[in-house]
């Protein structure tokens, strides 16, 4: 939730414009995910360039008495592909649960969205030795709310709470191993399932986190809201 309007236009025309420049793999995929009241400025900014838009939430009702709540199908008139579930944030701040989010995680795909579901532990939950546990918990909330085949296609984002916003970033090691969990965890029923890792992405770290084995993307928090920064990582992930 930063910014404003103007802002939002302005961000993202840099952006466009660093990606058009030059240096950027035509491999990378690139998905900008700004608040629900700017998607529209945010699309008609970046035009026809090759930039897919994410929302950072939707409601798991399609329609109905919810009010200020935005579904999925109203997500896809302003032309969103992709939308963040079970971000660390709501669940924190806003009590979503498991099942809440894969509830969100099913409205999204019913709704032809791609959802990006994110999942992680908190500081104590890793110092207890209880990572493996959370995710697992985290990832079977879903698994009992929809079936192997729409698990493909998917993405998950894991994103330590620890490493949010905090200038901490989880170990490449570490990276390594929970990638090797999460997907031996969704082994034949999301086959075609891209991770990513999310937590205090810099540009200085990129790189490293990028060679991550079983890692295919970063889901960037801070460093999106400057334009060389995210463009430079962005040319980072097409090495």
């Amino acid at each position: 939730m930063h910014g404003s309007r103007s802002g939002s236009l302005a961000l993202s025309k840099e952006i466009a414009s660093g990606l058009a420049a030059g240096a950027v793999s035509v491999s990378v995929e690139v998905v900008l995910c700004p608040p629900s009241l700017f998607i529209d400025s945010v699309a008609a900014a970046v035009g026809d360039k090759d930039i897919a838009l994410g929302a950072q939430n939707v409601c798991e009702y399609e329609d109905g008495a919810y009010t200020g709540e935005v579904s999925g199908s109203m997500l896809r008139e302003f032309g969103v592909t992709y939308v963040l579930v079970g971000h660390s944030e709501r669940r924190r701040y806003f009590r979503e649960d498991d099942r809440q989010v894969a509830d969100k995680f099913a409205a999204a795909q019913n709704a032809g969205l791609i959802p990006v579901l994110c999942i992680g532990e908190s500081l104590a939950e890793r110092q207890a030795g209880e990572t493996e546990a959370i995710l697992e918990r985290q990832l079977q909330a879903v698994f009992e709310t929809v079936d192997s085949k729409q698990m493909q296609n998917v993405v998950v984002a894991y994103e330590p709470v620890w490493a949010i916003g905090t200038g901490e970033v989880a170990t490449p090691a570490l990276v390594e191993q929970v990638a090797a969990t999460v997907r031996a965890k969704i082994r034949g029923a999301g086959d075609s399932c891209r991770l990513l890792y999310g937590g205090s992405v810099t540009p200085d770290n990129a790189q490293q986190l990028f060679a991550v084995p079983g890692i295919d993307g970063l889901l960037v928090g801070g460093a999106s809201l400057d334009a060389d920064k995210f463009v430079s990582i962005c040319r980072v992930a097409g090495g």
